[in-house]
């Protein structure tokens, strides 16, 4: 397995190849860390080779990345969490630093974080940026742009590609593109048949939804669009889908769910045969500790959410006797550093 050519060895007394293990074995984001202790641990964690070891063995754990929002001073920093130590860890500056109003999505078994347009806060003029976060190296790269700048609008990976929908602008409100990572490029694909504000989307197998969402006080049933990758084509969202999709969502093993912004923030899963939502059994969401704005995000059978002052609520969500779903809940309280903080958005990668 070795993947370091040098002369001078990795940790004395031990051969390469088993202080190489010992290095595959050092948690995110320590291994970037470390580089500095000799130039051969530098060579050898740079080298390719030893990002296709670590996947391999299946060294690499989920970390939960949050933008945070400071309420005051408007300022916005990435925070990385372990969740199984509670510790944070704070990532380097994109490359734009204050932009509003983008949208971000991920490769999460990549490791690549994607951050998409948004609207420069000194100019207010729409942006076409693509900034690409590798938790492998911890660096933000800038990859190619979009064709079309946007602000608030949606983003999602449907079977590795990344499909940017909409904007606030009027070239960008019924756009889409689709950008494909391998060959680093940006193309139009069919447009939405008509403009949502968006509220809300999720990537469900190889389709990516968009919802306009409920309105307080519900005057008017929402709309909705789907967009199949498969077909390259549009259609109208189900009517249960979109009237009762009345949260931020997050998708476990092609299944949807949503924690409804109202009331005591009850879980609802989406059951396509029926074209209906059923609430999720088990323990009741946390809600005392965790309060509005809530960002969420999921991998594995677990559901991530953040809240104000950066509190994280993870779900475990498993089937009951009679295939109902359940929910148990997990408290990680943040740091007193983070109360002013607010989440954005947030991701998992594995790291």
């Amino acid at each position: 397995m070795a993947v370091s050519k040098k002369s001078e060895p990795l940790i004395p007394g031990l051969p390469d190849e088993i202080a190489e293990l010992c290095l595959l074995h050092l948690p995110y984001p320590y291994q970037w860390l470390v580089r500095s202790v000799s130039c051969s641990w530098h060579r050898t964690i740079t080298d390719p080779a030893f990002l296709l070891c670590k996947r391999s063995l299946s060294l690499s754990l989920p970390y939960l990345f949050v933008l945070a929002f400071h309420k005051s001073t408007a300022r916005i920093q990435w925070q990385s969490l372990d969740p199984r130590s509670g510790r944070w860890f704070k990532l380097p500056s994109m490359p734009c630093a204050k932009p509003v109003g983008f949208a971000s999505t991920s490769s999460p078994h990549q490791g690549q974080l994607y951050v998409l347009g948004g609207m420069r806060s000194d100019t207010e003029t729409c942006m076409q940026t693509t900034f690409v976060y590798a938790a492998s190296t911890n660096q933000w790269s800038t990859v190619s742009p979009m064709t079309t700048p946007r602000s608030f609008f949606a983003a999602g990976n449907v079977n590795g590609k990344i499909i940017a929908v909409g904007g606030s602008g009027v070239d960008s409100i019924t756009s889409v593109e689709c950008y494909d990572p391998d060959k680093d490029t940006w193309k139009p694909v069919p447009k939405m048949p008509t403009g949502l504000a968006r509220y809300d989307s999720a990537v469900v197998g190889n389709k990516m939804y968009v919802t306009e969402g409920w309105t307080w006080p519900f005057l008017f049933s929402p709309r909705g669009g789907v967009y199949d990758l498969e077909s390259n084509t549009w259609r109208e969202m189900q009517d249960g889908m979109k009237e009762g999709w009345t949260g931020v969502s997050v998708v476990l093993d092609e299944t949807l769910f949503v924690i409804s912004e109202h009331g005591d923030c009850p879980m609802k899963v989406y059951v396509p045969g029926d074209d209906a939502w059923q609430y999720v059994d088990g323990d009741k969401f946390p809600r005392e500790a965790m309060q509005r704005p809530f960002a969420v995000s999921g991998v594995e059978g677990k559901i991530y959410v953040v809240s104000s002052g950066l509190n994280v609520a993870i779900g475990r969500i498993y089937r009951g006797l009679n295939g109902e779903f359940l929910a148990e809940w997990q408290l990680v309280a943040a740091p007193k550093a983070f109360h002013d903080f607010s989440p954005s958005t947030c991701q998992v990668l594995y790291a």
